[in-house]
C-alpha cells in the first residue's frame, strides 16, 4: 500500500519534470532572445561527442564532412524525441500517483496519451484530465518543431546565400588576401564599401538568428569548403587589413562591419557559454604573427594593391582590430569543426573551456 505522502511527492516530481521540459522547449524555439538551455546543450553535446568520434574514425575527408553535416539535423530530431521521452516519464509518475498501479501500466497509459493513440483506458476524473493534458502537450511539442523548421531553414538559406557569393571573390575556403586582390583587379578597391555594407547586415542577421535559434550554429553549408564561421573570419580580416594597411581613404563602413561582426560572434559565443574578453586591449596578443601579416602584405603588393608605407603602424592597427574577434572566431571554428581556412579554422584551438556563468 502506497502512502499519501509518497504519492503526492511522486506526483509533484512528475509535474516538475514536465514543466522543466516545456520550459526548455519554449526557451529553445519560442523565446525571442538567446538562452543557454541545459537540455538543448546536453543533447547537442552528447550527440556531438558521438558524431565527433564517428568522424575521427574515418580517414576519408569527404565521408568525414558528410558525417559532420548530419550532426545538426540528427541532434535536432533527437532533441524533440528527448523532450517527448521526458514528458512521458513525467506523466508516468503522475499517473502512478493518481492510482495506476504498476509502472508498466503507467508507462502504457502515458505513452497512449502522449501519442494520442487512445488504446489505454483511464479511470477517474484525475486520470482523464492528465491524459488530456499530456495529449495536448505532445501535439504542441510536435507542432512546435514542425512550425519552426521552416523558420530555421529560411535563416540558413539567407546565411548561405552570402557565404556562397563570397566564393566569387575570396575562393573556397575563403581568404582575405584573395578577396582584396580580386576585388582590386575586377572592380577596384572602391567597391569594397558595398561589400562592407552588405556584410554588416549579414552579421546582424546571423547574430540575431543564431542566438534565438542556437542549433543553427551547427548547421553546415551545402558545399564542403564553405562555412559561415570561416566566411565571417575572411570578411573581418579583409576589413581589418584594408583599414590598417591598404592605402585608400578611410571608409567608416569597414569599421562598422568589423564592429557588427565581432558583436555578433561574441553574442553567439556567450549563448554557448564560452569565455572571452568583451573589451580587449589593442595590445593584447592575437593568433596571427607579425611574419604572417608581412607575408600577406607582400602578396598584396605583388598583386598591385597600394599599401601604406609605415608597416609597423599597419601591424599595430591590424592587431587592434583583430583582437576584438580573434578569440571568439577561433572558439566558434573549433566548436563547429569548421573546415581549414586561412587565419581562422587553421589555428582553431581545442574546444575552449566553458565559463562558470554560462555552465
Amino acid at each position: 500500500m502506497i502512502d499519501t505522502t509518497t504519492s503526492v511527492l511522486v506526483f509533484v516530481l512528475g509535474l516538475l519534470l514536465v514543466v522543466f521540459t516545456l520550459d526548455s522547449a519554449v526557451r529553445t524555439f519560442v523565446l525571442p532572445r538567446g538562452e543557454n538551455v541545459i537540455l538543448t546543450r546536453l543533447v547537442f553535446g552528447v550527440t556531438g561527442a558521438i558524431f565527433d568520434f564517428w568522424a575521427r574514425s574515418t580517414r576519408n575527408p569527404r565521408r568525414r564532412e558528410n558525417i559532420r553535416a548530419m550532426y545538426a539535423p540528427v541532434s535536432l530530431l533527437w532533441l524533440a524525441g528527448f523532450w517527448l521521452a521526458l514528458v512521458l516519464a513525467g506523466f508516468m509518475a503522475t499517473f502512478w500517483a493518481a492510482g495506476v498501479r504498476g509502472w508498466s501500466q503507467a508507462f502504457l497509459l502515458s505513452g497512449s496519451s502522449l501519442l494520442t493513440l487512445g488504446f489505454a483506458p483511464v479511470s477517474g476524473n484525475l486520470q482523464t484530465v492528465l491524459a488530456f493534458v499530456e495529449a495536448t502537450i505532445g501535439l504542441m511539442l510536435i507542432a512546435l518543431l514542425i512550425a519552426y523548421l521552416p523558420t530555421m531553414y529560411a535563416a540558413i538559406s539567407r546565411r548561405e546565400t552570402a557565404v556562397a557569393m563570397l566564393e566569387t571573390y575570396a575562393d573556397a575556403p575563403p581568404s582575405p588576401i584573395r578577396l582584396i586582390t580580386r576585388i582590386e583587379r575586377i572592380h577596384g578597391l572602391a567597391y569594397l564599401g558595398e561589400l562592407w555594407k552588405d556584410w554588416e547586415l549579414w552579421f546582424a542577421e546571423v547574430g540575431e538568428s543564431h542566438t534565438t535559434f542556437a542549433p543553427l550554429v551547427y548547421f553546415r553549408s551545402p558545399k564542403a569548403l564553405h562555412h559561415w564561421v570561416t566566411s565571417a573570419g575572411a570578411l573581418l580580416d579583409a576589413a581589418s587589413m584594408t583599414l590598417s594597411a591598404v592605402d585608400i581613404p578611410f571608409d567608416p563602413r569597414a569599421a562598422l562591419c568589423i564592429r557588427s561582426g565581432y558583436l555578433a560572434l561574441q553574442g553567439i559565443c556567450e549563448i554557448n557559454g564560452f569565455q572571452f574578453n568583451p573589451n580587449p586591449s589593442p595590445d593584447d596578443p592575437i593568433s596571427i604573427t607579425r611574419g604572417e601579416f608581412d607575408t600577406a602584405l607582400h602578396t598584396l603588393d605583388e598583386e598591385g594593391v597600394p599599401l601604406k608605407t609605415d608597416l609597423d603602424q599597419a601591424w599595430r592597427d591590424f592587431s587592434g582590430w583583430r583582437v576584438n574577434y580573434d578569440a571568439v572566431l577561433l572558439s566558434l571554428a573549433a566548436m563547429t569543426y569548421a573546415p581549414q581556412a586561412l587565419w581562422s579554422a587553421d589555428r582553431a584551438r581545442l574546444l575552449p573551456k566553458k565559463s562558470k556563468k554560462n555552465g
